[in-house]
């Protein structure tokens, strides 16, 4: 018993010794995989007795399974004491292998401190060797800047003395030469300046070329004085030599001899054109042009070869000829300005016009940023105008087309743009006044014009088209607004802008909004008996023919105008200056021209709506309660289609080109239809069961035409815009709910109001007690029916506002058309 329990307390304590982490047990399994469930960290001998002893017959083998657990106890024995025994000598081995490597580690560090010793020593030898090879160099540079320094000092001294006799024997053309390589020698010499003799050197090539440049300005007195006529001999080749060494001094000096030489060229000029002389004024502006053109074939003949070519003395010429001759004209103008008129103004620009264009054509322009006091002029802003590259036909369609056209390779801009031309711009306003004038007697004969000739005539080709005078009005203001961006781009072309503003407005008021037929205040003059006995084609609409063609025009002509002010403001923003776009504004003109279109849509919606004012009048007085059949659609509904096939194939024929607006006035004319519809609606009362089929009947009737309104009375059938079918379906399927609850038994109260409520979702207890009048109910009745009414409405979602209004989820309009289709057949059924 004692032997049992120490070997249970044994089992127990190797357990806790052998209990590995799971960490370590999936290690070793990796390292030994096994299957033997021997190796298994969740070993249990129970289990594994079990495998091994399943029934009790299997117990009769159990000494033979011993025996093989003893040997395989006695082999794991043997292995492990081979182990033990091999890590007997580990521990001596170990320390024996450390002093070797400890051995060997001093070993090597010695050798490495002896490399070390070695290379200090080749390091301070090769120093050595090198020490006076790096003496060598320096000496060798230090020789040849010295070399080079006496070289350039032995040809600076001999130059500076060479200068100075050739200066004084006026050998120019050798002076140029020297003397540019004189002072390019001197630029080697700056650091050196403290040296008494490279001082003097330097001061005395300062003198030489402060006396060339004193003594080329004497020759250039000399030769061209400032009075008198010009040297007879023509140019020497003293002073063409003069020239190049002035091209080395200070530019000061070349300046100023293009100076004196320019205005002694000019000052004859100066003589011809004074103020006070007759050929100064504009009228003989030509004569300016002529004199500087023979002036500068002139001086190529003469002088074109003194002068170096890269001075570019030619154009200099022209520029300060452009810059006298501004000043002087607008002192001129200014002095006789009243004297301007708007043809000799335009005369004198067009001809500077071209004369600034000839100058760019034969020079580049490129002395306009030299010289004090020269500015070169803004260029143009790059037009992508269409108006100035195309011709725009009588009826100015291809104004309307500019957008879509590709842009034309841009022409160079001009340098000498404005040179001259800029003093006319003070006196523009002249042009502009002469243009507000023009434009306003335009204005007026279009309006002659147009009460001579009267509307344009139905079935003709004008009838419906756009005025002729819009086209006229647009091409002039092309004309204008080339002419004035030609001549200035700034403060001018606002003032043309504001004069177009004007007369846009004028248009749209005189000619448009002026010209629209009036409306009578009076729509009745169709008694119910007339219209009950009416036949078909009997009566007119409230406009005629033609000015139903004339509203249609105006209709077309404001949405043309709208179009094309919006080009115009487009255009006139890329002539017009950069800091000036802000002001030009077209959009209170184009709303102007927008407010027509709305007026001509407005009038021919009111226009057959009134014509339809009498049919939906008898409608309402008709007895409905003694209506015994139902029979084909009544009356009223044939007189409402007939007006409608009158009215809408005119105007859709003569709104062919602006089909948006046709829309418009369908979907304009339907808001108002059907709701005074629904309302004469309310005022047949009281309606029998056979009243009420009769009336859905009949508004199914007008639910067709009106779905086919756009299209009626057409040989080619287009599909009603998908936006003004859903407003003729909700509009129309209202009318046919009120009419089903008015068809509906009132009793029981509670089954009629919730049908009420479901089919017309209206909340308003006064389209319900409407509806209750329409079924002919007495007041006490009424008042339960109001009571339940108030009682059975839907309690509104929390956070809405509580008025009397709600939507249901109405019935789709396929769904409204089967119930209208089986209503049909129930009534034929009853005929």
């Amino acid at each position: 018993m004692m032997m049992e329990e120490e070997e249970l307390e044994f089992s127990e304590d190797l357990e806790a010794i052998l209990h590995l982490t799971p960490e370590v047990q999936l290690a070793i399994e990796q390292v030994f995989p096994s299957q033997d469930p021997l190796d298994r960290a969740d070993f249990n001998a129970v289990e594994y007795i079990n495998t091994l002893f399943p029934t009790e017959q299997s117990l009769a083998n159990i000494d033979e399974v011993v025996n093989k657990i003893r040997l395989k106890i006695r082999r794991l024995d043997d292995n492990i004491r081979m182990v033990v025994r091999g890590q007997t000598n580990v521990g001596q081995d170990g320390r024996q292998a450390l002093a070797e490597a400890q051995v060997a580690i001093g070993q090597l560090f010695g050798k490495i401190k002896d490399i070390k010793d070695k290379a200090e020593k080749s390091e301070q030898m090769v120093k050595e060797i090198t020490r006076d090879i790096k003496q060598l160099d320096h000496a060798k540079r230090h020789l040849t800047t010295s070399i080079t320094t006496l070289n350039h000092l032995h040809m600076l001294a001999r130059g500076v003395d060479s200068l100075e006799a050739m200066t004084r024997r006026r050998q120019y053309g050798e002076v140029a030469n020297l003397l540019q390589g004189v002072v390019n020698v001197l630029e080697h010499f700056h650091k050196y300046m403290g040296i008494p003799q490279i001082r003097q050197l330097s001061e005395r090539v300062k003198a030489a070329q402060s006396e060339l440049g004193t003594q080329i300005l004497a020759d250039f007195e000399e030769a061209f004085p400032a009075q008198g006529s010009k040297r007879a001999g023509g140019p020497s080749n003293v002073l063409r030599d003069a020239c190049l060494v002035a091209n080395v001094l200070d530019p000061r000096i070349k300046q100023e001899i293009i100076k004196k030489f320019i205005r002694q060229h000019l000052s004859e000029y100066m003589v011809l054109f004074q103020e006070n002389q007759d050929v100064a004024w504009l009228d003989k502006i030509d004569r300016r042009y002529a004199w500087i053109k023979r002036q500068l074939v002139d001086y190529e003949e003469k002088y074109g070869r003194m002068f170096p070519e890269e001075w570019c003395m030619t154009e200099r010429i022209a520029v300060e000829f452009c810059h006298i001759t501004r000043t002087e004209l607008a002192k001129v103008m200014r002095t006789r300005a009243k004297e301007i008129e708007v043809k000799l103004l335009l005369f004198a620009i067009q001809r500077t016009t071209n004369f600034e264009g000839l100058l760019a054509k034969r020079f580049s322009g490129c002395t306009l940023t030299d010289g004090p006091g020269v500015k070169r002029p803004e260029p143009p802003l790059e037009s992508t105008n269409p108006f100035l590259e195309d011709e725009v036909g009588d009826d100015g369609s291809e104004m309307e087309e500019d957008l879509d056209r590709p842009k034309k390779h841009k022409a160079p801009d001009n340098p000498f743009h404005g040179i001259i031309s800029k003093c006319f711009e003070p006196h523009l306003y002249v042009y502009i006044e002469s243009q507000d004038k023009n434009l306003g007697e335009m204005i007026d004969r279009f309006v002659s014009d147009f009460r001579a000739q009267g509307p344009p005539k139905a079935g003709t080709e004008d009838g419906g088209a756009v005025l002729p005078s819009c086209a006229d009005l647009f091409v002039y203001y092309k004309k204008c607004m080339v002419q004035c961006s030609q001549l200035s781009t700034g403060e001018p072309m606002i003032a043309l802008t504001t004069i177009f503003q004007k007369y846009l407005r004028e248009y749209a008021w005189k000619i448009l909004s002026g010209n629209l037929p009036k409306t009578s205040s009076n729509s009745g003059g169709l008694t119910i008996k007339s219209l009950l006995q009416e036949k078909e084609g009997s009566e007119a609409a409230k406009f005629n023919v033609e000015e139903l063609c004339l509203i249609c025009s105006i209709l077309s002509t404001a949405e043309y105008c709208l179009a094309t002010t919006q080009q115009l403001e487009e255009k006139l923003k890329e002539k017009v200056d950069k800091t000036l776009v802000e002001r030009i504004n077209l959009t209170g003109e184009m709303d102007t021209f927008s407010n027509v279109i709305s007026n001509s849509i407005q009038l021919l919606v009111q226009d057959l709506d009134a014509a339809c004012d009498p049919a939906l009048t008898a409608m309402s007085k008709m007895p409905w309660q003694s209506v015994e059949h139902v029979g084909d659609q009544s009356p009223y509904v044939t007189s409402v289609i007939m007006h409608i096939k009158q009215n809408v194939p005119i105007i859709r024929g003569n709104l062919a080109s602006t089909r948006k607006y046709f829309t418009q006035f369908c979907i304009k004319f339907t808001n108002s239809f059907i709701p005074k519809f629904i309302n004469h609606l309310f005022r047949c009362k009281p309606i029998s069961m056979v009243g009420a089929e009769q009336l859905l009947l009949d508004t199914h009737s007008l639910k067709t035409v009106l779905l086919d309104l756009p299209s009626i009375g057409s040989q080619v059938v287009r599909k009603a815009p998908a936006s003004y079918t859903k407003i003729v379906v909700k509009g129309m399927t209202r009318a046919e709910m009120i009419l089903k609850v008015v068809m509906a038994p009132h009793e029981p109260s509670v089954v009629f109001v919730d049908n009420y409520i479901k089919l017309l979702a209206d909340g308003n207890p006064e389209t319900f007690q409407k509806t209750l009048d329409m079924k002919g109910l007495k007041r006490s009745e009424q008042s339960s029916m109001l009571e339940l009414f108030r009682q059975r409405l839907p309690t509104p979602p929390s956070g809405a506002d509580g008025g009397p209004s709600f939507s249901f989820s109405t019935p789709t309009p396929e769904q409204e058309n089967s119930r209208i289709r089986k209503l049909e057949k129930l009534i034929k059924k009853r005929l």
